[in-house]
């Protein structure tokens, strides 16, 4: 796990390759403006080890089977302390999504500031998605598990941590503007369509589809989507 996603190979996407190809010692890294007391950074060190353990340990051993327990030996900290931090085991996949999917917010602006069309963008997108889910199918079903949570608070709180309709909606009002959207639905629930149809291709992918392409699975489903099912009379 030591990239969110797959490498970009063209040379024209080398940001992209450049904002996902960071690694996941996570945002602790960071050089930040402040100056840091010493129980500070003692607190920030210790949620690094949390995090960083459980990625390993997820990867190793798979989610369902790594433990909090487990998580809090690694880290060299108590159970306790890991729920201080993270208040469920599936805040910290979470986390760890989220962080990835911020790169590929930020990598997508730059796209679009140089001037590369919204629907351009939107494809790559998808295809770094893909790599992400090729990379980390051990986590798509436990992430897909978690947005659909029958407690609706912690299936809410786990669609809004995750940026992927932001992203989108982002990319759908620079389509509008050059007069390429709809204007009958708003962009918020056109948006939450696009990501919303990414969760669940990559959901059945990794359940019962891995024999196919991830790539052109997804390709297809972003396709359907932003042309439609229905021909035009």
């Amino acid at each position: 796990m030591n990239s969110c996603v797959t490498p970009l190979q063209s040379a024209g996407q080398s940001k992209f390759k450049q904002e996902l190809g960071r690694g996941t010692k996570y945002i602790y890294n960071k050089v930040v403006s402040i100056t840091l007391t010493v129980r500070e950074q003692q607190k920030r060190d210790r949620q690094a080890r949390i995090y960083n353990e459980a990625l390993r340990l997820f990867k190793e051993r798979g989610f369902q089977k790594t433990t909090v327990l487990a998580i809090a030996k690694a880290a060299r900290v108590s159970r306790g302390t890991v729920f201080n931090y993270y208040p469920y085991k599936e805040a910290l996949l979470l986390e760890y999504v989220a962080f990835c999917l911020k790169g590929l917010e930020q990598a997508a602006q730059d796209q679009l500031a140089s001037g590369a069309a919204p629907t351009e963008v939107l494809y790559v997108v998808f295809d770094e998605l893909a790599g992400f889910v090729e990379n980390n199918k051990h986590l798509v079903l436990p992430l897909s598990y978690e947005l659909l949570n029958p407690d609706p608070e912690r299936s809410k709180a786990a669609f809004k941590a995750l940026p992927l309709a932001r992203l989108v909606q982002t990319l759908l009002t620079h389509g509008a503007d050059l007069g390429l959207v709809r204007t009958d639905f708003s962009r918020e629930r056109l948006a939450r369509t696009v990501a919303n149809s990414y969760f669940l291709t990559a959901l059945q992918w990794a359940a019962y589809r891995s024999d196919r392409s991830i790539k052109e699975e997804l390709r297809k489903t972003l396709k359907l989507t932003l042309e439609g099912i229905l021909t035009v009379n």
